[in-house]
């Protein structure tokens, strides 16, 4: 499992282009969530343009494919922090939290 920090540099994005390159990038995110690739996501409340993802991929090499097709990889106009991550527990109250 990995934990991808992304955040997006909104000062670089082409100007007009920023609400059309958000809507692609939830189309992405969404496209992986409803295959199972991202088992938990959102964005940050203390941080804008900003949000976690929690992926579930066979090796790295996979989630870089997934990651690379994201509008705003190619260009750089986000950085995408990934860490490796074991879930050690997992409560089954996490669903509570959906929306929080």
């Amino acid at each position: 499992m990995y934990l991808i920090h992304i955040t997006i540099h909104t000062d670089q994005l082409p100007a007009g282009q920023a609400d059309a390159l958000l809507a692609q990038h939830r189309a992405w995110f969404t496209s992986h969530f409803e295959a199972g690739d991202f088992l938990l996501l959102g964005p940050y409340l203390d941080q804008p343009a900003a949000g976690l993802i929690v992926a579930h991929a066979p090796d790295r090499a996979a989630l870089d494919r997934m990651l690379a097709e994201d509008v705003y990889y190619p260009h750089r106009w986000a950085d995408y922090t990934v860490r490796e991550f074991k879930a050690a527990k997992v409560s089954p109250q996490l669903m509570a939290f959906q929306g929080l």
